[in-house]
């Protein structure tokens, strides 16, 4: 089997113009080439970019899913290529193999969909949100999971070609879910590789100004698009309890319940939910879709 061939995809919004000529440095440096790196730009027309990418300024913000999409569906019109490296523009990738090994990683297992990488800190620390499972103690468990990370991961192209790209309607927020439900719905491997590492500054979601509220009304879309209907209220109940049992503000628990109810009343796109046997596939991984 050929090795497969890879593209890269790194979205900006113009405000990391240091960090992103890092990043984009270091995938320059890896001892597998991309056949094309994708440098979109969120409102941001990308001229201050002296780097050798393809680019694609976009006049407006479309939320990271959909500026996202913009690469992916370049990359995968183009024929060029059979995986996709989505970065954050602040990450940066410390090691020179990163490449070769999602290669192999491809080449060994055809039915793999999703590879999410460790993210780390400058410090090599990983905080346990960014263990995509449940049992978060150990970063260094490498296994088959049911969630990955947005800020480092590989998108297969078959596989986006079966099940589509980013929910653009979510903008921010839970839009990994919806694509790894739909990959493991669709019979697709989601694999967390802790050797693959892409540094980041450590931060928290809730520096953005819109966390709480989409946070709660994608994930009301989240269970409308993609669950079984006996699962529906349970998934939500479960995360109604959670979430008064975290947050501490008023105004962020205020702008989390319109969130929610903006979920309930909006069109949430279309419904396909997923099969009884993903259900149990996912809890067998450790992580039932109502957690």
């Amino acid at each position: 089997m050929p090795l497969p061939r890879i593209g890269v995809v790194i979205v900006t919004m113009g405000n990391r113009p240091r960090e992103l000529d890092a990043l984009i440095a270091s995938v320059g440096r890896q001892d597998v080439p991309p056949a094309r790196v994708v440098l979109v730009g969120s409102a941001t027309p990308l001229t201050d970019v002296s780097a050798d990418v393809t680019k694609i300024p976009l006049e407006e913000n479309p939320g990271c899913p959909g500026a996202r999409n913009a690469g992916l569906q370049l990359l995968c019109d183009s024929g060029e290529v059979d995986v996709v490296v989505e970065l954050d523009d602040d990450g940066l990738l410390i090691a020179d193999d990163v490449f070769r090994k999602v290669r192999r990683l491809y080449a060994d297992d055809p039915a793999l969909g999703i590879v999410s990488f460790r993210i780390a800190d400058e410090h090599g620390r990983t905080q346990r949100r960014h263990v995509p499972r449940l049992r978060a103690d150990d970063p260094m468990r490498r296994g088959l999971v049911t969630a990955f990370l947005g800020g480092g991961h590989v998108l297969s192209v078959p596989m986006l070609r079966e099940i589509g790209l980013w929910p653009s309607e979510f903008f921010f927020g839970h839009e990994e879910s919806d694509v790894g439900w739909r990959a493991l719905d669709a019979g697709w491997k989601i694999l967390y590789e802790p050797e693959l590492v892409l540094q980041h500054p450590k931060t928290s979601p809730a520096r953005h100004a819109v966390y709480y509220r989409f946070t709660a009304r994608n994930r009301v879309w989240l269970a409308r698009r993609r669950l079984p209907v006996p699962l529906i209220p349970l998934y939500l109940g479960v995360w109604i309890l959670l979430t008064v049992a975290r947050i501490r503000s008023l105004s962020g628990l205020k702008a989390w319940c319109g969130g929610f109810l903006e979920g309930v009343r909006t069109s949430c796109g279309p419904r396909r939910p997923m099969k009884w046997r993903t259900v149990w596939r996912m809890t067998r991984l450790g992580r039932p879709p109502i957690l």
